[in-house]
């Protein structure tokens, strides 16, 4: 009978970061634990009104240190020998600009409240005008560098936001060597080894945000890189040719991350992911599926076969990368830059009262109880094609055919109008929005067979969830595991900690499966049909 062997998936998402200790061979979820961002939930160095989220990367360190050990502290101590793999996820693009020694510039003294100094959080939207420069130069280069990533860039991605930053503050200039996407970052600070010029860097976030590709030998070309701006001189030569699958290891933790960790040195780490591909990879990703991970944004992903692809380019999407999610498929991404976000949105406008209460514990009573209650009175709202008709770009659109400058809006409001149909409203604009995402998909001759869904929103919410089951006309599978995106990291760790050979077998070992099934309610279906169009004329979507 083999011996237990144990991994850890670590995933950091937009608000936390959660470490979750597995039974490689059963998929079993050991421990878990979960630690908000101190400076990040204090709202520091953030400015919602300019769209301006950065994170510190102290956040990320001291978030790795306690939620590592605070799951370790729940196991057994044979659990801790035989922990031989650790994976990381993280959110992306997000991105920091690294000294010489590969130190993100926040953690240097000069630094260490510079917003600019820090990670830039994906939805990050300061650099609209970079990513639109970027559009530009790419579509009368004679190589589109942008023709692998949708053929629009996004100020969601690395360059765009790299070179915002520089431009925005050139104290910067002169120690910014180099930067780093922070799921490459990771596995790199735990193995003792941030050399710019010497990290693996990942395979996924390399070809869905930092136009990297095989058929130009790597990233844009210095020529290219120098035409954009002058800042980007020499980036090129201080950052990567090559990328990696999240299969390969990158090395075993140093001996100070061990002793930190609680660990031993023997511990394999692998190259890093970006948190929705890991999700998917949890969701036990297949060709025909499509895995939607819905949180405050929504990431869908598939894989496809190669021979599927071949050549053809998908216009609109966020990337279709060669092994991004898993090796040997094609990683296909699409997206929603704004999903429970927008419902947190909603709910701090109608919030705005509770400040004047003193009381912490009776505020956050009310507060809790908000979406529940508007789901559970908006469920019993009629579908008319009268209805509200609203769209999902208050944090702009990212797919299909990404356009961060869009804003949010909702149409038809009367003096009747009121609190549960403007959410019930909201909620069909989520949808609407990822029906665009699909559409775009099918017209495109990607076989969709079914939809998977991840992530706390599909876990908590009945109503959104059968209202996109409406809205797409399909059926939407619930997988079991709270953990998706953890999950998929300590998949990954368990084939670079030895335990299985490819991802495949990793899967279908650890696999946790479904728990719901949400199916189209015919009468509805036929409503939403018609209200999608509108939805369509309001924006005027491509799709």
């Amino acid at each position: 009978m083999m011996k237990n062997k144990y991994v850890i998936g670590v995933d950091y998402g937009s608000d936390s970061v959660r470490a979750v200790v597995v039974n490689a061979l059963s998929g079993e979820e050991i421990a878990t634990s979960i630690k908000k961002y101190s400076r990040w939930i204090e709202g520091l160095y953030c400015n919602p009104s300019e769209n301006q989220y950065r994170q510190h990367p102290l956040d990320y360190i001291e978030g790795l240190e306690w939620t590592v050990k605070d799951a370790l502290r729940q196991c057994d101590l044979s659990v801790i020998e035989n922990v031989v793999g650790l994976g990381f996820d993280t959110t992306g693009s997000t991105p920091a600009l690294v000294d010489e020694g590969g130190v993100p510039l926040a953690l240097k003294s000069e630094f260490s409240d510079n917003p600019n100094a820090m990670f830039v959080l994906w939805k990050d939207h300061t650099a609209i005008k970079e990513a639109e420069e970027i559009n530009v130069l790419a579509r009368k280069w004679e190589i589109n560098y942008t023709k692998y990533e949708g053929g629009i860039y996004s100020s969601e991605w690395v360059w765009a936001k790299m070179l915002h930053v520089l431009r925005e503050d050139k104290s910067l200039c002169e120690q910014a060597f180099s930067w780093v996407e922070h799921c490459d970052w990771m596995p790199a600070l735990v193995t003792g080894n941030t050399n710019p010029k010497e990290i693996k860097r990942s395979r996924c976030a390399a070809g869905h945000k930092a136009m990297w590709h095989s058929d130009w030998e790597g990233l844009p070309s210095e020529e290219f890189l120098t035409t954009l701006d002058p800042l980007l001189k020499n980036f090129r030569g201080q950052l990567f040719t090559e990328t990696y699958t999240s299969d390969t290891s990158v090395g075993s933790l140093s001996q100070e991350w061990a002793d930190r960790l609680g660990l031993t040195t023997n511990v394999k780490v692998g190259a890093g992911i970006f948190d929705a591909h890991s999700g998917a990879v949890g969701g036990e990703a297949k060709p025909g599926a499509l895995l939607r991970i819905i949180g405050t944004s929504t990431c869908d992903i598939m894989v496809v076969p190669n021979e599927e692809v071949n050549d053809k380019l998908i216009p609109g999407i966020c990337g279709q990368v060669d092994g991004s999610v898993v090796p040997g498929f094609i990683g296909l991404e699409a997206g929603q830059s704004a999903f429970g976000d927008i419902y947190a949105w909603y709910k701090s406008l109608l919030a705005w009262p509770l400040s004047l209460i003193e009381s912490d514990e009776q505020r956050k009573e009310i507060e809790d109880q908000i979406i529940v209650q508007l789901s559970l009175e908006a469920s019993k709202i009629p579908v008319t094609p009268n209805d509200l008709i609203a769209t999902d770009w208050l944090n702009g659109r990212r797919t299909p055919d990404a356009d961060q400058s869009l804003k949010g809006s909702i149409t038809g409001l009367t003096l009747g109008t009121t609190a549960p149909m403007i959410f019930k409203a909201l909620v069909e604009a989520t949808a609407y929005g990822s029906r665009a995402i699909v559409d775009r998909l099918i017209e495109n001759n990607v076989q969709i067979n079914e939809v998977i869904a991840l992530g706390g929103v599909a876990k908590k919410s009945d109503f959104v969830m059968q209202t996109l089951s409406n809205v797409l006309n399909l059926p939407i599978k619930i997988a079991r595991s709270y953990e998706t995106c953890a999950l998929g990291s300590a998949m990954y760790a368990a084939v670079v900690g030895g335990v299985y050979s490819s991802l495949q077998e990793a899967q279908i070992a650890m696999g946790c499966g479904m728990e719901n099934e949400y199916k189209p309610e015919p009468d509805k279906v036929v409503v939403y049909q018609e209200n999608y169009k509108k939805y369509l004329k309001l924006g005027k979507c491509k799709v």
